[in-house]
């Protein structure tokens, strides 16, 4: 059944202080997990792929989606259908993609490939909030590509917000999270308002933490080990060849990273909604098929290193993993995500894992398949991080987050199945990307 979107108003947030967020190219909800955390209500989540809106849905049952493209979208209607009125809104979040080249002599933002960045000041300056963040990728501040990053605090400057400067690279290891991922971040502020900073590290990697010199503590970055150790094994459950899910009691001893993901304490929901969950559900979780030669050639590579012929990454109980990465979508040859090696298991992470290693808690589910799974943690910000930069923004504008009272259910579990086709038919749009073919590239291991 379609699904109208303008069905669903924005819960308001009287009872408690909390600032009004909007995410575009929202994905599986990265950003909006981290701002929720933080104390921002996310209002609404404007994503173009059908199956990323149904995991959205289904782990913030009270946000509105809007299943398109920012392209198709006003400010107006945005303000229209959340019921906004003339309600102020806090901030505007989102990572548009950068590609574009034009001829010398030429703005790189009339290149057509850049046009969804000029939607996205577009819509910051029909909402007018008082502040936004411009997620990115690092190679955006080097080579030719800096002369996009020039161009869009100029166009920033033109609408009326002023971008904090220097810009800074943030890496998520640096906020908690067991993994090396670096990514811009723009925080943008409306011209007369008082400015957010950049959210000061909190923890360091092992191997640098012993020989920094830091101005204040650095807490320890959590590790590979204790992110994993206390999830059960996938190979240990032949259920999970066909499912994604198994209720075990196998968990291990959680460090005092794991008790967060498994939220084992009240502090680990912040300031966000808590969720009605089976912490017994190991989800997530499907095997896959190595073969002989592949696990052998795992089990012989050491810890910290690149298996030669798959070139996967072998994680480190000690240390924290490389980047986790997407792939490709439908549209770009479907290359599968490289998901690392388990520093214990002779196999490829699970889906779960990869969350863990993101910062993604337990009750928050993914596409039960794991190409998309993997896909959607790949193209996220981790939460943690994504809450150490919302808590700069809560900060400037005066409000004192209060923990939610709400506990919340989780979506229906129907939206984690989805594949493109059912996806679109479930928004009542027509499929936006093409279907994938199994048949094209798909790396070894």
């Amino acid at each position: 059944m379609a699904k109208d979107v303008s069905l669903m108003t924005a819960r308001p947030c009287a009872k408690r202080a909390c600032g009004i967020a909007i995410d575009l190219f929202a994905g599986a909800g990265g950003l909006s997990l981290g701002f929720e955390q933080a104390g921002f209500e996310v209002v609404a989540a404007v994503e173009v792929d059908p199956i990323h809106n149904a995991i959205h849905r289904y782990n913030f049952p009270r946000c509105q989606v809007f299943p398109l493209s920012i392209a198709h979208l006003s400010g107006d209607r945005l303000r229209a259908e959340l019921g906004l009125d003339c309600q102020s809104v806090d901030l505007v979040i989102g990572g548009p993609p950068c590609q574009g080249f034009s001829l010398m002599g030429k703005r790189v933002l009339d290149d057509p490939r850049n046009s969804l960045v000029r939607d996205f000041v577009r819509i910051v300056q029909e909402l007018g909030p008082k502040y936004f963040l411009f997620e990115n990728v690092k190679g955006l501040t080097v080579g030719k590509h800096r002369q996009i990053l020039e161009e869009i605090v100029l166009e920033f400057d033109r609408i009326g917000y002023e971008v904090r400067s220097p810009w800074r690279v943030l890496n998520a290891v640096n906020y908690g999270v067991p993994q090396e991922r670096e990514r811009l971040f723009l925080l943008g502020t409306k011209r007369g308002l008082p400015a957010p900073h950049y959210p000061e590290p909190i923890t360091a990697p092992p191997q640098r933490h012993a020989s920094r010199t830091p101005t204040k503590d650095l807490l320890p970055t959590p590790t590979c080990g204790q992110a994993l150790a206390d999830l059960p094994d996938a190979e240990a459950f032949t259920e999970l060849f066909d499912n994604d899910t198994v209720l075990t009691q196998a968990w291990g001893k959680p460090s005092a990273y794991a008790k967060e993901m498994r939220a084992l304490t009240q502090d680990a929901w912040h300031y966000g909604d808590r969720r009605r969950w089976h912490r017994h559900l190991l989800t997530s979780s499907t095997r896959t098929n190595h073969s002989d030669i592949s696990r052998r050639r795992f089990a012989e590579t050491p810890p910290g290193s690149t298996e030669p012929i798959s070139r996967f990454f072998k994680l480190s109980a000690d240390g924290v993993a490389n980047t986790l990465r997407a792939g490709t979508d439908s549209a770009r040859g479907a290359f599968t995500s490289p998901r690392p090696i388990h520093y214990l298991y002779p196999r490829c992470i699970t889906v779960r894992e990869m969350a863990r290693l993101h910062g993604f808690p337990d009750w928050f589910r993914f596409h039960r398949t794991k190409w998309h799974g993997a896909r959607q943690i790949g193209n996220a910000v981790p939460p943690p991080l994504a809450r150490a930069i919302a808590a700069e923004f809560i900060k400037v504008l005066g409000i004192t987050p209060t923990p939610s009272p709400s506990i919340i259910s989780l979506g229906d579990q129907t939206l984690l199945t989805f594949d493109m086709s059912a996806a679109a038919q479930y928004w009542g749009i027509e499929v936006p990307i093409k279907q994938r073919n199994r048949k094209l590239k798909v790396r070894p291991g």
